[in-house]
């Protein structure tokens, strides 16, 4: 039974769940990001969360109680030298757990798992995350006439591209046969 037990033992034994977490631990150090299902990414942040949290005060004492935890020098390295001085204004929450779907096989409901301060696609702060007001259903109502008049001027705009562009490729081409051409004259010069 599992009274007061409130981690998710993973249907696995006690060796076998330490040794699957110190290994994705491992991974997610490395990689900075690993896709897993989402219970296993669950549990992988309530592992890692306090050892990133130990990697603030990069003593002897922390170092080795983070070492305990996995076993694994090179990521030990890469957690206190790289990873903590990032994590170090944070006040905890250093990963973040995205659901991607489920898995075609088995249907298990498959998360990737990431270190927020090393995602360069998404950040909080971005200017384009933040609505330039409210938010619509519908598109905004406007006249036909406008409608006509801005559809005709854009079809211009991309015909005169087109052409633009095809005068640019034909004097390009004409430059690359230019020095076969002179060589062409100077055998018939002969």
């Amino acid at each position: 039974m599992r009274h007061g037990k409130k981690f998710n033992h993973l249907k696995r034994k006690a060796g076998h769940r330490k040794a699957l977490l110190r290994n994705m631990s491992i991974a997610l150090i490395q990689h900075k990001r690993i896709n897993t299902t989402l219970a296993k990414a669950k549990a992988l942040r309530i592992y890692l969360e306090p050892l990133v949290t130990k990697t603030k005060s990069n003593t002897t004492h922390s170092r080795r109680v983070v070492f305990s935890y996995l076993q694994d020098k090179e990521a030990i390295k890469e957690l206190f030298d790289e990873i903590g001085p990032n994590v170090a204004s944070r006040p905890g929450g250093y990963l973040r757990i995205i659901k991607t779907g489920f898995r075609k096989s088995d249907g298990a409901e498959m998360a990737m798992i990431e270190f927020v301060d090393y995602n360069d696609v998404y950040s909080p702060n971005d200017d384009s995350s933040q609505g330039g007001g409210r938010r619509r259903r519908r598109r905004k109502k406007s006249s036909g006439a406008e409608n006509t008049a801005a559809e005709a001027t854009t079809a211009t705009e991309t015909a005169v591209e087109e052409t633009n562009d095809e005068a640019a490729t034909d004097s390009a081409q004409d430059e690359a046969d230019a020095p076969e051409q002179k060589e062409e004259d100077k055998k018939d010069g002969e």
